[in-house]
């Protein structure tokens, strides 16, 4: 394969000229573009076929010159050069062209592959903004009201904050109002469930990791949850469900502000506020050396404990309205009221799945209702029958033997569970975990309780 087969496969414009400023070599595409053959150029000094050409000041300069403009002859493009080196010496200089349509085209295809990443980058951005404020805590308790004075306080410092309290209690939303109060409200608020993803799988999410650093990585590797929530906040509910091979690592993250990604060398420093949250009581973890006493206090400058719905029960009223209001407002079905009757059985049952189990709830009524008031007939079974009246989860008629009286009590506790996790896959998976069954065994049992 000689040098001419070489060039002519560019699809480039090239001209090369020696050291005198001869041209030595042209291309198809140089002549394509500039209507300039090679039997009118090549041997000849470059300045005497082309005179306002550049490329001899470059050859004596050793300049590179980026992106010139040329019209010749009613001919439009844009030429780079450069000086060729032997060693120290300049042995010659290389012209390179684009017709201007090649450039306008690269120009597009640049520009919409910029609108593609600026798009992407808002969807990323929409998807980790935090929707909740100060605002959307509702409620007159006064344990509530306490609480949210130290959120309030904590929203404006940049130290780490533990969040405690049952499912369904608002964890998330106090951290999202905290994340909103705080000076980093624009940037991204990213959570993550640290009981919904498998322990081989939850450092890389955490951390990234770096191309080939195990088999089935992507190829160009992956941001993790760490370098996405950079200068935002991340928060990691259910932490008491962290592994304690990554509480050390979080304890690092916490202490030098720094992360390493899998397969990485170096660290990288992330300026990202944690904000845990947890059902589970970790000082009692710690005792069990469950949880890194370590990593406990470092978590605990901040220490909000969110009370359940039973010891805020005159909330309960203006918790039902603002909901109400808000899903029949999605539901596009009008104004909603609820009958005082439903108020007083809302406000006697004892509600293990608190403030989500009561938005199920109400939920549940207004596909019930056919009518602008919602009656106690539209709420759930358990709430629609003289069930209402109990005030602990796992009171019950007393049975008629001990197989009734065992499933009985095999129901409730079905019911509690499933009512203190989502109402979505990863949920029943949280749920049969914890009544320690498998999701297929729970499933059948649902069916059988008719749950």
């Amino acid at each position: 394969m000689n040098g001419h087969a070489i060039l002519d496969a560019i699809q480039d414009g090239i001209l090369v000229i020696d050291k005198q400023g001869i041209v030595k070599k042209i291309n198809n595409e140089y002549t394509r573009i500039t209507g300039v053959c090679a039997q009118d150029i090549i041997g000849k000094p470059l300045l005497e076929v082309r005179p306002e050409a550049q490329l001899v000041s470059t050859l004596k300069d050793k300049s590179v010159r980026v992106g010139v403009y040329r019209k010749v002859n009613g001919r439009e493009y844009l030429v780079d050069m450069a000086p060729i080196f032997d060693g120290d010496q300049v042995v010659g200089a290389v012209s390179i062209c684009k017709g201007k349509q090649e450039v306008l085209d690269l120009t597009k295809t640049i520009e919409q592959q910029k609108q593609q990443i600026q798009w992407l980058q808002q969807k990323v951005e929409a998807s980790f903004q935090a929707a909740h404020h100060f605002e959307s805590i509702i409620g007159y308790n006064q344990g509530l009201k306490e609480v949210t004075a130290i959120a309030r306080k904590a929203a404006t410092a940049p130290f780490p904050v533990l969040i405690t309290g049952e499912s369904g209690t608002g964890k998330e939303l106090f951290a999202q109002a905290i994340h909103r109060g705080g000076k980093n409200a624009s940037q991204p608020f990213v959570p993550i469930n640290c009981a919904a993803i498998p322990t081989d799988l939850l450092e890389s999410e955490l951390f990234g990791y770096e191309t080939g650093a195990f088999t089935g990585a992507q190829k160009n590797g992956k941001l993790g949850l760490f370098e996405l929530a950079d200068n935002g906040t991340l928060f990691l509910d259910e932490i008491g469900e962290l592994p304690l091979s990554l509480q050390s690592k979080l304890l690092r993250v916490l202490q030098e502000g720094t992360i390493r990604r899998l397969g990485a060398l170096k660290e990288k420093r992330v300026c990202t506020r944690i904000i845990a949250a947890t059902n589970q009581n970790l000082a009692d973890l710690v005792s069990k050396g469950l949880f890194r006493e370590d990593l406990y206090y470092r978590l605990c400058v901040f220490q909000l404990h969110i009370p359940p719905l039973r010891e805020r029960k005159e909330d309960i009223p203006l918790l039902a309205k603002t909901l109400l209001a808000s899903q029949s407002d999605a539901k596009a079905v009008g104004q909603v009221n609820i009958s005082d009757e439903a108020l007083e059985r809302l406000k006697h049952y004892h509600w293990p799945g608190n403030v989500r189990e009561l938005k199920n709830a109400l939920q549940f009524a207004l596909c019930m209702m056919d009518e602008p008031v919602l009656h106690p007939s539209h709420l759930p079974p358990h709430l629609a029958t003289d069930q209402w009246q109990r005030s602990t989860p796992m009171s019950f008629t007393p049975p008629t033997s001990l197989k009734a009286g065992l499933e009985e009590a095999e129901r409730q506790l079905i019911t509690n569970v499933l009512a203190n996790c989502d109402n979505h896959l990863e949920g029943k998976k949280q749920a049969a975990k914890r009544l320690n069954i498998s999701l297929a065994t729970l499933y059948n049992k649902m069916k059988k309780h008719r749950l």
